[in-house]
């Protein structure tokens, strides 16, 4: 999760993807509709090509113009955007105060639920358990860091 927020976690880099998931896809859209300035976004597009989440397209020979465009890697980021803005519209707005809808194909407005891909039930965070991979660590941090149990008396 940290690896995955030092990515897009950066000022800007969440709104450059959902503009380019709705298609503003051109250097100066993404100035406009993001307000960031010209540096920021030309690094965090540096940045997230370099992460294998954009690709720079040539869409003008002459002069030579490019557009950016989500890769497979990219495209998958996309539910969890769809996602982060359900809880922003629950949490954070007033009710049908809602700047965007997304309507999914089959005609309703999208209302993004997270599934296990096994059973196609919908995740709860009661039904979870973590289980590290990382050798020395448990769901609370580094072993080594652990502060014993206090002895019986």
């Amino acid at each position: 999760m940290a690896d995955t927020l030092a990515l897009v976690g950066e000022k800007y880099s969440l709104l450059v993807l959902r503009e380019v998931f709705l298609g503003a896809r051109r250097f100066d859209q993404l100035v406009r509709n993001t307000g960031a300035p010209r540096d920021v976004l030309t690094a965090r597009l540096r940045r997230l090509m370099q992460a294998g989440v954009l690709e720079k397209v040539r869409y003008s020979e002459r002069p030579q113009r490019f557009e950016y465009r989500p890769t497979a890697a990219g495209l998958e980021l996309e539910s969890v955007l769809m996602t982060l803005m359900a809880w922003g519209d629950r949490h954070l707005r007033a009710p049908h105060d809602r700047p965007m809808v997304i309507e999914h194909a089959c005609g309703h407005a999208l209302t993004p639920v997270v599934t296990c891909a096994a059973c196609g039930d919908a995740v709860r965070h009661d039904d979870l358990t973590a289980h590290p991979q990382a050798p020395g660590w448990t769901v609370t941090g580094p072993a080594s860091a652990q502060t014993p149990a206090p002895a019986a008396d």
